[in-house]
């Protein structure tokens, strides 16, 4: 048997509450897919969990009698299965889950469903963004972004900002999903006490099908849910996002529940910071508040400094209780900032100069070795003046990628000029003449070698032979004897 979420589970959009305005507007997209393809192809249905994204697209499809295609958590999340499924599905017809075969051109049409799309950011979602972006520019059948956060997506893909319709849901409000959950009890035949539907609905914090479990969870084998039934329910543990953390810190006069939001918020304290810093000089438009929320944020700023160089990150509570009770008790006037809120600048630059960066540290290390000293030494002392004195020397700038080995993109970082302009070849050219000009000075330094003398083979006599030893005289019978025997 089906759980009440499913079974309760609204099957047109007339069934989801706390939304109107977002379910017209989905509607009215999808209608124009009637005549024709329009100019949005694709919409993102943004907000946080529970409050019907899903449940809508699903109901849109029934409405519109679309076939649906839809891709969730547990598929693979890989570029290559992303167009396998959803890009081919939307350039051509199929066959609805009935068996009964759907024409675009005649009006059939298939939804395309990304479930939880803001997740594509994991080891397995290598080329999903691409594949996504190639999805919304071309696709012939309708598509359905569902995310929680759309900063998280929106961030990867300036397509998905530009090219899309975007609709939030919120969180709908505790007595509206007190309405909602009395009929439910009624078709189940549970009397529940007003009392305990009050608690139900304030707990599950905007979360509907977090409402329907709890009161489901009590109502088991029950004929009524008791206000004592209720009472061992814990307040549902919802993350705040950082627009939540926002609007809880500026545009509410409550500096305790400011404090409950930001800590609420998955992010560190320096990142909280610059999202507040970024949106303060829109929100606080008085001049005295503006004026008492700087001071406020300077003091965070402060304690964070503090735990960073002293690595003692106790202060990033005392931080944090200046970046929300201060700023939210720091508002006197009634002017409320109705611009967006904004994503940081500074963390756009940073991304945006990652390569910059990178290039300068490798300079800075290449001149430390150099001149024997550090890279913050050189960053601070050396960097500044030898970058004046190479923009106005050629000979200087030469003799810099000769000596210290500098690349083109360190010497025109050095000099302010792309790694392909003019002065850049220039110098590099004449390092590499120097260079082997030096190769050749070396050579030419260096002693001859002393010649190798070959003499003529040396005769060599063969030894003399030794003189024969004289003879003994011959002995004569001493009968006989010459004239010179006397």
């Amino acid at each position: 048997m089906p759980d009440w979420t499913e079974k309760y589970r609204p099957q047109t959009l007339d069934g989801i509450i706390g939304n109107p305005t977002a379910v017209n507007t989905l509607r009215a997209w999808a209608r124009s897919w009637e005549s024709g393809i329009p100019e949005m192809r694709a919409v993102v249905l943004m907000g946080p969990p529970g409050v019907g994204k899903t449940t809508s697209a699903e109901a849109l499809a029934r409405e519109m009698g679309w076939g649906i295609v839809e891709m969730n958590a547990s598929d693979q999340r890989k570029g290559s299965a992303i167009e396998g499924i959803a890009v081919r599905g939307s350039q051509s017809n199929t066959f609805d889950s009935d068996g009964s075969y759907l024409d675009a051109g005649s009006g059939g049409r298939k939804l395309i469903v990304l479930d939880e799309a803001d997740n594509f950011f994991g080891n397995n979602d290598r080329g999903a963004i691409p594949a996504v972006n190639e999805l919304i520019a071309t696709t012939k059948q309708p598509v359905i972004l569902i995310v929680n956060d759309f900063y998280g997506l929106s961030r990867k893909s300036s397509a998905i900002k530009t090219k899309t319709l975007q609709i939030t849901f919120k969180r709908p409000m505790a007595s509206t999903i007190a309405k909602a959950l009395y009929r439910i009890a009624e078709q189940e035949g549970v009397e529940v006490d007003p009392e305990a539907m009050e608690a139900i609905a304030e707990n599950a914090s905007g979360d509907m099908r977090a409402a329907v479990r709890n009161l489901e969870s009590m109502a088991i084998g029950q004929d009524s849910v008791t206000k004592e039934m209720s009472d061992g329910l814990s307040h549902r543990d919802s993350r705040t996002d950082l627009f939540g953390m926002l609007s809880a810190v500026y545009r509410r006069t409550d500096p305790a529940g400011a404090r409950r939001a930001l800590r609420e918020v998955d992010e560190d304290p320096p990142t909280k910071l610059l999202w507040i810093d970024e949106n303060l000089p829109t929100e606080f438009l008085d001049p005295g508040d503006l004026v008492r929320g700087y001071d406020k944020l300077s003091k965070a700023a402060i304690y964070l400094g503090r735990a960073g160089r002293r690595q003692y990150f106790g202060f990033w509570s005392y931080a944090s209780d200046f970046m929300s009770i201060g700023l939210a008790s720091s508002k006197m006037s009634d002017k409320v900032g109705r611009e967006r809120m904004r994503f940081p600048g500074y963390m756009t630059k940073m991304s945006r100069s990652r390569g910059i960066r990178g290039t300068k540290g490798t300079l800075e290390l290449k001149l430390a070795a150099a001149m024997h000293t550090t890279a913050s030494r050189v960053d601070r002392d050396v960097v500044p003046y030898l970058s004046q004195a190479a923009v106005a020397d050629p000979a200087l700038r030469a003799g810099l990628v000769a000596d210290v080995g500098l690349d083109e993109n360190e010497l025109g970082f050095l000099i302010g000029k792309k790694s392909d302009s003019k002065d850049v070849k220039a110098a590099m050219s004449e390092a590499e003449r120097i260079l082997e000009e030096r190769a050749l000075a070396s050579r030419a330094s260096m002693p001859a070698p002393e010649p190798v003398r070959i003499d003529a083979p040396v005769r060599v006599e063969p030894p003399a032979a030794p003189e024969p030893e004289p003879k003994a005289p011959e002995s004569r019978p001493k009968a006989q004897r010459s004239l010179f025997d006397f």
